[in-house]
């Protein structure tokens, strides 16, 4: 508790000290896969943004299917004109646990996701690429996508409730690590 309130000072305070610009975000892009999140972008300096969100999706679908998970991303972002306005190049890392069932992805991805759970955790991060509209004093219109690499481990099982553990696993993952296109409601 201690440590949550200290980083949460020191937060508060950089803020108020640098008297920056906040951003809180919303990425429409999770919420079409029914992920409730929320991201919170803060100014460091003239061209260099803190960019934090996180999503959790706790719902189960019909015919054993199941999206279940939390997924959290922190990054810096580099702005080649200003803070909040035109194109960023970044770093991020992630992290998260899934449960996750009976879904087909596209490009053969996960082949076995359609006929298997797997209930497990993930760590990675990547580099992205993205642009940030203005749309008004308080409002804006973000799109990123990144790339980089995530380390899997999970258990893997039948598809259905109170199946038996087929087995533990890992999987190294390199492709998309992030894509969001987000409403921003800038504070000042």
């Amino acid at each position: 508790m201690k440590r949550f309130f200290l980083i949460g000072a020191t937060l508060l305070f950089s803020l108020y000290a640098s008297a920056q610009h906040v951003a809180l975000k919303n990425n429409i892009v999770y919420d079409a896969t029914a992920t409730p999140n929320l991201g919170l972008e803060v100014g460091l300096g003239k061209k260099v943004t803190m960019d934090l969100s996180a999503g959790y999706n706790p719902f189960e679908f019909n015919n054993d299917k199941q999206f279940k998970h939390w997924l959290a991303h922190a990054g810096v972002r580099f702005w080649t004109c200003e803070k909040f306005n035109g194109t960023f190049i970044g770093v991020h890392a992630l992290g998260g646990q899934y449960d996750v069932a009976g879904f087909k992805l596209p490009f053969d991805m996960f082949k076995k996701l359609e006929n298997h759970r797997y209930d497990g955790y993930m760590y990675g991060g990547g580099v992205s690429i993205g642009h940030q509209w203005i749309l008004s004093k308080r409002w804006g219109l973000e799109a990123e996508i990144g790339a980089g690499y995530a380390r899997m481990h999970y258990d893997e099982y039948a598809k259905g409730k109170d199946m038996p553990k087929l087995r533990t696993g890992n999987h190294n993952y390199w492709g998309v690590t992030k894509a969001s296109i987000s409403f921003i409601y800038f504070i000042h």
